[in-house]
């Protein structure tokens, strides 16, 4: 089973790099998972200003590389994004724009959320979990939402590692609950 973990920041000293490696390391020392990055930095899209047919999708090489990574026939989708929050309490423009250049391909699967940046990160999940229900998604119950403290100390030289060990429990109900909803969906789309 493959899970792609999706960095929603393209910014310059970003935090969402070192919340997306952590999850990925949970996810790694699961059997039978492969957990995949997608940095939104190497698909730069074009925004979605286009009309819908596939013809002007196809004309931009690196939406198609995006499209192909959120297709995969053979195995169940199941996203994670680690979004970056602490100035606003909206999802980056880049990560809406990926979501909005991929609809039937995540169709009816899972996506669990991770935070940061206190009350503003999480109300940028709660915006991304309406945004996944108007596509289709299923988005879990559980997310992680990382404190303003472990966000700082990446600005201020601390131990980041530190801060995300200690929310190390709350990444495996979310990623609990994700693969039993994935296998749930996985079944009824084949039913």
């Amino acid at each position: 089973m493959t899970i792609p973990v999706i960095v929603g920041s393209t910014r310059h000293c970003r935090f969402s790099e070192k919340p997306a490696q952590w999850i990925l390391r949970q996810l790694q020392k699961r059997a039978g998972i492969e957990g995949r990055l997608l940095d939104l930095r190497d698909f730069p899209m074009s925004f979605f200003d286009q009309p819908m047919p596939r013809p002007c999708r196809a004309a931009r090489p690196t939406n198609m590389r995006w499209l192909r990574n959120g297709r995969n026939k053979s195995q169940p989708r199941m996203d994670l994004y680690s979004s970056r929050r602490n100035t606003t309490a909206a999802p980056s423009a880049v990560l809406k724009n990926a979501i909005d250049w991929v609809y039937r391909e995540w169709n009816r699967k899972a996506a669990a959320f991770v935070s940061y940046g206190g009350a503003l990160g999480a109300r940028a999940v709660q915006q991304l979990r309406e945004t996944a229900i108007e596509i289709q998604l299923a988005p879990i119950r559980w997310s992680v939402h990382i404190p303003v403290a472990t966000l700082w100390a990446h600005f201020q030289g601390g131990d980041v590692d530190k801060g995300l060990a200690e929310l190390d429990k709350q990444a495996n109900v979310m990623i609990d609950d994700l693969l039993w909803w994935t296998a749930a969906l996985k079944t009824a789309r084949e039913g």
